[in-house]
């Protein structure tokens, strides 16, 4: 099965570098870091990234077999979520701080639970969509604006940021955290690409075949390492996940305040 896997990816590998991002090429981390990986997330998701998104995160039928296994990827891990605070059921007239809000993947399903939500997205384009999208559905709960993420502020019951920290090197998801977690008064719910060695060897074999089009940096992150970062900033956790497609792998953690 793996065998077969490993073929399907080789025969595909240009066309996942370009829509995948958790296949996109690892670089020498700089120094600039703060600088160089805004501004190249930024400008990539507020033109062709946003583009080549937005059809990916929707129900458009113009995407191609790659794009079609990372929609159904991350819908799993949004459904997962939702799982989880459904079980719970205790989420409506809760504030949520939605972090890396895309086009609304998540903080709209919420908002239609019940839940106050304040999404962000370092994306203007990407917001904008996510704000389009949740009037469109007539839904007054959600404010959708544009944000890095070391920017947002407030003290909210959620704080929830999926498929982000493939923008941050180790060092600086660190940072991320521990941000993430002081804008929390109860959990923190956090998805990441996880570093085993498939993952690492797949990224290597793939970084020999030039990718079609511009991409943004991509981080991939041992588990331990965010454990430790979350239980550094004083939370455990409580719940984990994990979405494995052909082309879309994602590790979800709840953590809640020890």
């Amino acid at each position: 099965k793996e065998a077969m896997r490993f073929l399907a990816i080789f025969a595909l590998l240009g066309l996942v570098r370009a829509f995948n991002p958790a296949a996109m090429p690892l670089r020498r981390v700089s120094a600039r870091f703060a600088v160089d990986d805004k501004t190249e997330v930024r400008e990539y998701f507020n033109t062709e990234g946003f583009n080549r998104w937005n059809k990916i995160y929707s129900e458009s039928d113009e995407v191609n077999t790659v794009q079609l296994d990372i929609r159904t990827g991350h819908d799993q891990t949004i459904q997962k979520i939702i799982n989880w605070i459904k079980a719970d059921g205790d989420i409506e007239g809760k504030s949520v701080c939605d972090c890396g809000c895309g086009v609304g993947s998540l903080a709209i399903p919420l908002a239609k639970m019940g839940a106050d939500i304040s999404a962000s997205d370092i994306s203007d384009a990407m917001s904008t969509e996510a704000d389009r999208r949740a009037k469109e559905m007539g839904i007054s709960n959600a404010k959708f604006y544009t944000s890095d993420l070391e920017s947002v502020t407030g003290n909210y019951d959620t704080v929830t940021c999926v498929d982000v920290a493939i923008h941050y090197p180790t060092e600086q998801m660190t940072g991320m955290i521990k941000h993430l977690c002081g804008l929390s008064d109860r959990r923190v719910i956090f998805s990441f690409a996880p570093k085993t060695w498939w993952f690492v060897g797949l990224k290597k074999f793939g970084e020999l075949f030039p990718g079609p089009s511009k991409t943004t940096r991509a981080y991939l992150h041992q588990e331990e390492d965010v454990r430790k970062a979350l239980e550094d900033a004083g939370f455990k956790i409580a719940r984990e996940e994990f979405t494995g497609t052909n082309f879309y792998f994602s590790k979800l953690f709840e953590a809640v305040k020890a």
